[in-house]
């Protein structure tokens, strides 16, 4: 499987970036899902499940400061002014972990249960069992990448990469251990800039006919660096 693109989304649910190589340690690429929107009410981290705005916003990691910088729409400075509500921009780190929440029915948002959970630290993915997601080219078919914010984009048929689950695996010069196929929520149905459509056939196509994975979570055991034209070898 060879790595044929790279993705970074600094900031929980923002547009990211796309890069040609990246550092990899235990947190996943480095700058990835490093920060989150926090609602100062409610005390939850903002995903685009709740609040679908926050995938028109752009972050990028500027390795050189260690920051983010944030592209708003229509040229807004302040996050919560742009929101509506009180939220401010947190850093993962020791201790800091987000607190989610999804709508049990993907179909019926306004009238259904949200559930809610906490997530790790040190990182602002949904779980410390994936901090580093792979999906095949095979697998996107004809959906957009951004649809289902992988890190690492590769060369195969539809659902190769499911086959790293429970194995060890190169990523360059890091190396994971792949934990499981990566369920898939709302998420992926959400409009985004640049002609990406709401669409609820997404998710209602992979429940069908991938009983609702797609893609395959990594947890990183050695850090390493990876680059675009490397393979992701299973090494046991």
């Amino acid at each position: 499987m060879r790595v044929t693109e790279i993705w970074r989304y600094p900031v929980k649910s923002m547009q990211g970036e796309r890069l040609d190589r990246s550092t990899v340690g235990i947190a996943g690429l480095a700058g990835d899902r490093q920060w989150g929107v926090l609602d100062t009410a409610t005390g939850l981290t903002l995903t685009a499940r709740r609040e679908p705005r926050l995938l028109e916003a752009t972050a990028r990691y500027d390795e050189a400061t260690d920051d983010v910088h944030l592209d708003l729409p229509n040229g807004a400075t302040d996050l919560s002014a742009w929101l509506g509500r009180p939220v401010r921009l947190v850093r993962a780190g020791g201790g800091v972990r987000g607190r989610y929440e999804i709508a049990e029915d993907a179909e019926d948002e306004a009238g259904s249960p949200w559930v809610q959970w906490d997530g790790p630290d040190a990182t602002f993915h949904d779980t410390g069992r994936t901090v580093v997601s792979v999906l095949a080219t095979g697998s996107l078919r004809s959906w957009d990448v951004r649809r289902f914010r992988g890190n690492l984009i590769v060369e195969a048929g539809e659902g190769a990469e499911a086959s790293l689950a429970g194995h060890v695996v190169a990523l360059g010069t890091a190396r994971a251990s792949g934990t499981r196929p990566i369920n898939r929520c709302v998420l992926v149905t959400r409009p985004q800039p640049g002609g990406i459509a709401r669409d609820l056939d997404v998710l209602r196509t992979i429940n069908r006919e991938r009983d609702g994975k797609l893609g395959v979570g990594l947890r990183v055991t050695t850090a390493g660096v990876v680059a675009v034209g490397d393979e992701i070898t299973v090494l046991d």
